[in-house]
């Protein structure tokens, strides 16, 4: 039988899709690491990684170890945790797969009274707009939104549970293009469009008093959903066109008046995000004190 260390050190070089980032988040050299692997893979036979100077990816062998293991090995960690908090001990680490706006919008009211009440915990957020199986991608839990959950996952509310789209501009872009009254309006606009990876552009999405519309506006400036909605809203104070995000990320240039509401009785609301995390029976100690303390907020 393989050395579980070796198997250990495999696990997280997949992870990491590197030796030198898996060294950064293991603590154990990338030249012992590469050893561990090597041995794995003689003594299995097999090729687990394809290496290049530029990557590090998991063959179809590794990929499947990764789907097996992966799991195993965090209700072993799980176990560990469970035991050190019965000595009244909570730490670890805990990683959260999580989409930019959640990063901007929802965890700075979560995480620093997380680590104040839990300072022996380690707290790693990975941002990421794509659909991604966080047990593959070494994470414990993710937040998403209601229709990009996961299947066959716990899901618990988190943040604000209602959020809504803004159409903004900036006055001098008002007053050169005019305002518009009705979503259909904005096909005479010039309008910032936003995507997310390797998909086609986002449709907006609009409803009033039942009514619902969704339209395909055209534009100059595509970014990306996440790290290029910034630049986004940037063009739009410049007067390049009109924006469609999330309200809470338009909230402090509305108050400066950089940027002013549009059509606000068309903007389109939305349950707010989740939480979600695999319903396995051990739930690892980190996990399990953030999943209490988010459900400590909810209360609140």
């Amino acid at each position: 039988m393989s050395d579980i260390t070796d198997v250990n050190s495999f696990l997280w070089v997949a992870r990491a899709r590197g030796f030198r980032q898996a060294a950064r988040e293991s603590g154990i050299s990338s030249s012992a690491l590469s050893d561990a692997v090597k041995r794995l893979e003689d003594d299995l036979g097999v090729r687990l990684l394809n290496r290049t100077t530029r990557s590090v990816l998991p063959t179809d062998a590794g990929r499947l170890l990764l789907k097996r293991l992966g799991p195993a090995f965090a209700e072993v960690a799980s176990a560990l945790g469970e035991v050190k908090s019965s000595r009244g001990l909570t730490a670890g680490e805990l990683r959260l797969n999580v989409p930019v706006s959640a990063a901007r919008l929802v965890l700075p009211a979560i995480v620093p009274p997380f680590l104040k009440a839990y300072p022996d915990i380690r707290l790693e957020i990975v941002t990421d707009e794509n659909f991604v199986d966080i047990i593959e991608s070494g994470c414990d839990a993710g937040i998403r939104y209601d229709e990009r959950l996961e299947q066959d996952m716990v899901a618990l509310p988190i943040g604000p549970r209602q959020q809504s789209y803004a159409l903004a501009a900036s006055s001098h872009y008002l007053a050169r293009k005019g305002r518009p009254e009705h979503p259909r309006d904005l096909l005479a606009h010039d309008c910032i469009l936003g995507r997310f990876s390797g998909r086609a552009i986002s449709p907006w999405e609009f409803e009033r008093d039942g009514e619902e519309i969704a339209i395909n506006p055209k534009g100059n400036l595509i970014v990306q959903f996440g790290g290029g909605v910034d630049l986004g809203i940037d063009a739009a104070i410049a007067g390049s066109g009109m924006v469609y995000v999330f309200e809470d990320w338009l909230k402090p240039h509305f108050d400066r008046k950089d940027l002013v509401p549009v059509m606000e009785e068309w903007w389109l609301r939305f349950p707010g995000p989740f939480l979600y995390y695999p319903g396995r029976r051990l739930v690892p100690a980190p996990l399990r004190a953030f999943i209490d303390f988010v459900r400590q907020l909810q209360k609140v």
